[in-house]
């Protein structure tokens, strides 16, 4: 008889062992604790069919005592059925009975000595909610710091590229200038006119080849009065009437361009085809100046305060031919500007808004007035003051980049004598002529082709036709 000993971290682990050696029909002798392990003494089956019964007298006959700490390993370790019924005065030493199959079962943990035996310690509370507010606080605090980081390289990478486009640029604007130093010319005259840097670096890439700086500013002429849209006679606004806004900024000369309109309109069509609405209520004596000219040229003149009235003023003159709006002046950076824009547009009538622009505004004014004046669409636009103006290209600019239609040019105060339609050749042909003395040095004007990294994304100038 050969008794094995087998040890593992839990019970079913030792049973395991056990069924592998010795088979399943094994005889378990005794299963217990040692040491953080458990230990099971085994004996194979052929080995217990061979034994015979213990003599009366023999030890083996004899009960087993029952030991204490087996019956605390009852109370604590209940798993351990095995060690507990060989135990027991009334089982016999050695059991002939086959072994059970491994049930699992929890990790074994030893059973605590008299000694050290106590109530459990409670284990602290784990507050969930609070570890998930600070993983979340943490997560967004990283993701807040990468974020910052992101945007601050990518400030980096923006300014390193501004500076190799100025860079290339400049190299590249200094080779053409070499190579075809009549380029140079015929862009300083072009901002000596008031034209933008941007349309004018654009048309003198475009520039196909030529001969000398004469024949280049001739092709630069041409495109010029080309992307300049006008209208061909002024039965496209007089002869076809309707209602006509002139809007702009104050002091662009809205009430004086209304009176020149309404003077043509009744020559061509009498006083009672025209109709004159004013909606300038908050400048002193800003209505009695379109009220004075409408006594002289025998026409009522209507004042309206706020969109209904001048809806039931729109109403009651449906029968008219014209109705011309003089509408009061402000800042383009007023927020009123929209107000005024969606007063005229939700009237009930087909409002035809013309731009009033003043001629001796810079490029980047005449922008800013455009872009909040725009709303749903411009009718057209009317240069003004064009007799103040020391150079027109800044206007003409405009005009070309945003696509404007030009109805008149204004250049005095005289009703109705100062006003006329626009001539593209003239205007383009005055604006060469009236330019600025002096201009841009051979020197400036590789820093300031440097700056025009963004230029090919702008949509007004990729709609300029060239011919």
């Amino acid at each position: 008889m050969k008794v094995k000993k087998f040890t593992a971290a839990t019970s079913r682990d030792a049973l395991r062992k056990v069924r592998e050696a010795l088979g399943p029909d094994a005889v378990i002798l005794s299963n217990r604790p040692v040491d953080g392990v458990v230990e099971i003494l085994a004996l194979d089956n052929d080995d217990v069919a061979s034994l015979a019964s213990p003599s009366p007298d023999s030890e083996m006959a004899q009960p087993q005592p029952r030991l204490d700490h087996f019956a605390d390993a009852e109370e604590l370790a209940p798993a351990f059925a095995a060690p507990r019924r060989m135990a027991e005065p009334a089982t016999p030493a050695f059991s002939t009975r086959r072994m059970p199959e491994p049930q699992p079962e929890p990790a074994f943990e030893p059973a605590p000595t008299y000694a050290n035996r106590r109530a459990p310690a409670p284990e602290p509370a784990f507050d969930m909610a609070a570890m998930s507010s600070m993983m979340s606080a943490a997560i967004a605090q990283a993701k807040e710091s990468a974020a910052a980081e992101m945007h601050g390289m990518m400030s980096e990478i923006r300014a390193m590229r501004g500076l190799m486009e100025t860079q290339l640029a400049e190299l590249s604007w200094n080779a053409t200038a070499q190579r075809e130093p009549h380029k140079a010319t015929v862009l300083r005259e072009m901002l000596a006119a008031g034209f933008s840097v941007t349309l004018a670096r654009y048309l003198v890439d475009k520039m196909p080849a030529v001969k000398d700086a004469g024949e280049a500013l001739r092709w630069i002429k041409t495109v010029l009065a080309r992307n300049l849209t006008t209208i061909a006679n002024e039965d496209d606004l007089l002869s076809r009437g309707g209602v006509f806004a002139l809007v702009g900024p104050t002091g662009v000369g809205k009430t004086t361009t209304t009176a020149k309109l309404a003077a043509r309109c009744v020559m061509r069509h009498g006083p009672d085809k025209l109709a004159l609405i004013t909606t300038d209520a908050y400048r002193i004596g800003g209505h009695e100046q379109l009220r004075i000219y409408g006594k002289i040229l025998g026409v009522m003149v209507h004042s309206v305060k706020d969109e209904a009235d001048l809806r039931i003023a729109l109403k009651e003159l449906k029968n008219k031919h014209t109705v011309l709006i003089d509408t009061i002046g402000m800042s383009q950076r007023d927020q009123m500007v929209t107000e005024q824009v969606a007063m005229l547009s939700e009237s009930g009538a087909d409002v035809k808004r013309l731009l009033c622009l003043n001629s001796t505004s810079t490029n980047e004014t005449l922008n800013e007035v455009v872009r909040a004046y725009q709303g749903s669409g411009l009718a057209g636009c009317i240069m003004t003051k064009l007799d103040e103006a020391a150079s027109i290209g800044n206007v003409l600019d405009v005009v070309i980049r945003q696509k404007l239609n030009l109805h008149y040019i204004s250049n005095g105060q005289r009703v109705p004598e100062d006003l006329h339609l626009a001539d593209r050749a003239m205007l383009v042909d005055r604006a060469f002529r009236n330019r600025k003395e002096g201009g841009v040095s051979e020197a400036d004007l590789p820093l300031m082709m440097g700056n025009l990294g963004g230029m090919h994304n702008d949509r007004g100038l990729r709609e300029v036709s060239l011919g």
